[in-house]
């Protein structure tokens, strides 16, 4: 019963909360000469099943380091293609990159309302009132 009670906003706020990392990044690099701007592709992730297979990391050499599903991103982070590129080959662009931060801000604050709701939701019925 209680697997699915979050339904898709559990995956959702870990999601927001990485991505805001990268658009932090991507901000914070804005006058870095040759930084590529980021950012992780939201609907690429949440459409892939929780009960795909994903390829585990072969370790092929005695000096690899194995990495366990804990240590995982929780999406693949790809390259924003940049509107106006700039001379020196930094791909950020700060209204871009400010618009994105901000929209993730107001997804992730939907997300944990809907989170908020379902959990006063069950204080209410175990408290049977």
């Amino acid at each position: 019963m209680f697997q699915n009670l979050f339904g898709i906003h559990e995956k959702a706020l870990l999601l927001y909360g990485e991505r805001i990392g990268v658009l932090a990044s991507n901000l914070a690099n804005a006058d870095t000469p040759g930084y590529k701007a980021r950012d992780i592709d939201f609907r690429e992730v949440l459409s892939q099943s929780e009960s795909s297979s994903q390829l585990a990391l072969a370790t092929t050499e005695p000096g690899h380091i194995s990495m366990t599903s804990a240590d995982q991103p929780y999406g693949p982070v790809k390259y924003r293609n940049p509107y106006q590129a700039s001379l020196d080959g930094n791909t950020v662009e700060m209204p871009i990159e400010q618009a994105a931060f901000a929209a993730n801000n107001v997804r992730y604050q939907a997300s944990l309302a809907f989170v908020n709701d379902e959990i006063s939701d069950l204080q209410f019925a175990i408290a049977g009132q």
